[in-house]
């Protein structure tokens, strides 16, 4: 199949890409820290959803730890009190399929943690995702603090050289742990065939459900912005969290990391494939 015939899903006209689904989920994800590993694809072949295949960076693997916030969260268009705005922070690596002669590229998770029971419960039953609630804090300094209560459009306006830090927090087997990033320079645009554009753009997510089949949703939001990482550690009980196989790679130094500002998404109902 000729690079021609393939429409990469990110890249699709907006009145064909609400077309693929009914919105589940409306939200803004912001402040999303990007940890990102190059991982041996034998680690992860036990995990890929059925129907998928590894999705590859210049010929390289990678796993990502992503912490964000969830703000605004409506479900079917309607806010749940006391749910609206709380932290997210994920282990996930990236894949692909072709369907219809479209190349969707997507992310499938490892674990994701959350601060509340219900938001953990609720995706495992519809998307069959591994969430898990445990207690979380966040903290940030410098100009990405703005992007709590202002968009990403106004925090550009005002763009120059900055610097400051970001820290998603979880309690876990007795201690906290942490993710933290400590940024500068300008907020800029993710420029096209970059290794952070891969990391960032991908808009589906693929979930292996309990009879062996798999589900897809997919992910809108406009392209985002990002700072450059001066400096980015993970501090978790990798073992215990993620399993054996993955503690030599994330006890490393990550091998790339940034911050992106983040926007408004939304997130389509799931539809079950092979």
């Amino acid at each position: 199949m000729s690079s021609d015939s393939i429409a990469v899903g990110s890249a699709l006209a907006p009145a064909r890409r609400r077309a693929l689904g009914q919105v589940f989920l409306s939200a803004r994800w912001q402040l999303l820290a990007m940890l990102n590993w190059e991982i041996d694809p034998a680690v992860l072949e036990p995990f890929i959803p059925r129907g998928c295949e590894l999705d590859f960076d210049g010929g390289k693997t990678f796993v990502s730890v992503v912490g964000f916030l969830f703000l605004d969260t409506r479900l079917l268009g309607i806010p749940v009190p006391l749910h609206r705005s709380f932290e997210e922070v994920n282990l996930r690596f990236y894949v692909r399929r072709i369907s219809g002669g479209e190349l969707r590229r997507g992310v499938a998770f490892i674990k994701e943690i959350v601060p509340r029971w219900t938001i953990a419960q609720t995706a495992r039953l519809c998307y069959n995702e591994p969430y898990v609630a445990l207690p979380m804090a966040h903290e940030v300094t410098g100009p990405a603090s703005a992007l709590t209560s202002s968009t990403g459009e106004e925090i550009r306006s005002r763009n120059g050289e900055c610097s400051g830090r970001i820290a998603y927090r979880w309690r876990f087997d007795g201690r906290w742990n942490a993710l933290e990033l400590q940024y500068g320079g300008d907020l800029t645009p993710l420029a096209p065939g970059t290794h952070e554009e891969f990391i960032a753009e991908h808009h589906f997510g693929y979930c292996p459900q309990r009879d062996g089949s798999t589900v897809e949703y997919e992910v809108q939001h406009p392209p985002w912005h990002i700072w450059r990482a001066a400096a980015a550690m993970l501090d978790a009980n990798i073992e215990a969290l993620y399993g054996p196989r993955f503690t030599a790679v994330l006890t490393q130094p990550p091998t790339s990391a940034f911050l992106a500002d983040g926007s408004a998404v939304v997130v389509m109902r799931p539809v079950r494939i092979g």
